[in-house]
């Protein structure tokens, strides 16, 4: 194996295209205000903490993940955000103004907060008719938002007819109803099929080309991977990480993927690698060896010299479960010791 052949990079997937997008969406909003800021927002039940002084800055135009395990504080802060619930303390702004004031935007602003209910003996048509007269919507919303999540050709069935996968698509299109600029969904997907979730994956990548901007609750990490290119992680009510998915994926260790041609050679290329100061284990077949990038051309001349011929070798990058994995322990650590200042309270959505 060659030098200039040794070291390819897997991508995550769908981070080619979420690169690309994700730069067309940059350009178009410029300049634009974020879609939603909080500052130090808090909100106690009781003694115990639910969402704990969380700082942030939702960008315009993006879809933005918003995850943590189940009970981290998710589903309370979508709440607040919508004026459910009030904050303990701390201030919110969702689309320039304040949280205290949700007559002010929540006409700007579609959800769909846990599962959608509907009437199960009106058509779906009939019941987006329905929620247009009961919201004073425009009528004319209905077949539009039918077009956009793909339903039209089931609108005039009823909605006990519908596949839960339907139902959902269903639910997003009642929050597309106002036809909102930001649109905020707790687990969409949840419960789905690999169909229906790949129907929701597509619907949403759809709503940033028409400028509206996605906040999206999920525990399905590889689901929030391959739909968002902005991330907010929260942890037992804290925030541990906002950013852009590719920067939090490339801050994480590297690793390199060593495949011999012999089977018999992996523990003496594991060797290898340990002398040189990298450690490594054997993986289904091949070595896994924590490396940057630029060290695979080194270990492809070191295996040649101790006689072991590498069948492949590749650069991967931790997947956005690794990564979340390791910023929550790591954020788990700062609590324990109790550098970060917090009383240590786990959160609940």
């Amino acid at each position: 194996m060659s030098d200039s052949e040794s070291a390819k990079t897997q991508m995550a997937p769908g981070a080619a295209g979420r690169l690309t997008a994700a730069a067309s969406r940059s350009d178009a909003t410029a300049g634009t205000p974020p879609a939603v800021v909080t500052e130090g927002l808090t909100k106690r039940f009781g003694e115990r903490v639910a969402v704990n002084r969380i700082d942030i800055e939702l960008p315009a135009g993006v879809v933005s993940g918003f995850v943590g395990p189940n009970g981290a504080g998710k589903t309370t802060t979508i709440q607040m955000l919508l004026g459910l619930i009030r904050p303990t303390s701390g201030t919110a702004r969702v689309l320039g103004h304040p949280i205290n004031e949700p007559a002010a935007y929540l006409a700007r602003v579609g959800a769909l907060i846990e599962s959608p209910s509907f009437y199960p003996t009106l058509s779906g048509r009939r019941n987006l008719e329905v929620l247009t007269r009961l919201g004073r919507l425009d009528r004319h919303r209905v077949a539009e938002v039918l077009e956009l999540v793909e339903l039209t050709d089931r609108a005039r069935d009823l909605v006990r007819s519908y596949s839960l996968g339907m139902k959902q698509r269903l639910g997003v299109a009642v929050a597309l109803l106002p036809d909102p600029e930001l649109v905020i969904l707790d687990e969409p997907t949840n419960g789905l099929d690999p169909a229906g979730i790949r129907e929701i994956r597509s619907l949403l990548r759809g709503l940033t080309d028409r400028g509206i901007t996605v906040f999206v609750s999920s525990h399905l990490l590889s689901e929030i991977e391959a739909i968002c290119d902005h991330l907010v992680m929260i942890e037992s009510g804290r925030i541990a990480f906002q950013g852009s998915i590719d920067e939090m994926l490339a801050a994480q260790h590297s690793e390199l993927l060593a495949m011999p041609e012999h089977a018999h050679d992996l523990g003496a290329l594991v060797a290898l690698c340990e002398q040189a100061g990298h450690p490594a284990r054997i993986d289904d077949g091949a070595a896994r060896v924590q490396a940057d990038g630029d060290w695979a051309a080194e270990l492809n001349r070191l295996a040649m010299a101790g006689g072991i011929t590498l069948a492949g070798l590749q650069r991967t990058r931790a997947s956005l479960e690794e990564a979340f994995f390791a910023i929550t322990d790591r954020s788990a650590t700062r609590g324990t010791d109790g550098t970060d200042g917090t009383d240590g309270t786990d959160g609940t959505d």
